[in-house]
């Protein structure tokens, strides 16, 4: 009973950070460590699993690091809080020109870009930048988030 309790308490603490982060505080991390500890540290606070595949090595321009960032923040977040997910999933893929992250999550889907402020928001930061924010989200059929940004 007393586990119970730590990790539901433990649950509640790691959901809360991550409300925090999706509202918009720039981390540390993220400045000081880059793309890759900072999607880490994301993963480490979700109250399920998270695998993260393709990150760049390389540093990227400030905004994009912090579009991407935000966009996995919000979209675990959306995970935990909305679909019950129990496991999610980060690819970021490369070219010369652009950026692509796409979070998926098996939670119960039925998302909508238009139900609440969180994924509207990140959509207009993300054609702010000249990206583009794609959500595809059945009842029933988990959540994929994709944004794409151009690199220049």
């Amino acid at each position: 009973m007393v586990a119970d309790l730590v990790a539901a308490a433990e649950r509640l603490h790691a959901l809360e950070e991550l409300r925090e982060l999706a509202r918009g505080l720039h981390p540390a991390v993220l400045s000081d460590r880059g793309l890759e500890p900072a999607l880490q540290s994301l993963a480490n606070r979700a109250p399920f699993p998270v695998e993260i595949a393709g990150v760049p090595p390389l540093r990227l321009d400030s905004g994009v690091e912090a579009a991407v960032y935000y966009v996995v923040a919000e979209s675990l977040t959306n995970a935990a809080k909305h679909a019950a997910a129990s496991t999610a999933r980060i690819e970021i893929s490369t070219t010369s020109d652009e950026i692509a992250v796409e979070i998926s999550d098996d939670g119960s889907g039925g998302a909508s870009m238009d139900g609440g402020s969180g994924l509207r928001g990140l959509a207009d930061r993300i054609e702010a930048l000249g990206g583009r924010l794609d959500l595809n989200s059945p009842p029933a059929g988990g959540t994929v988030v994709r944004a794409t940004l151009p690199l220049c």
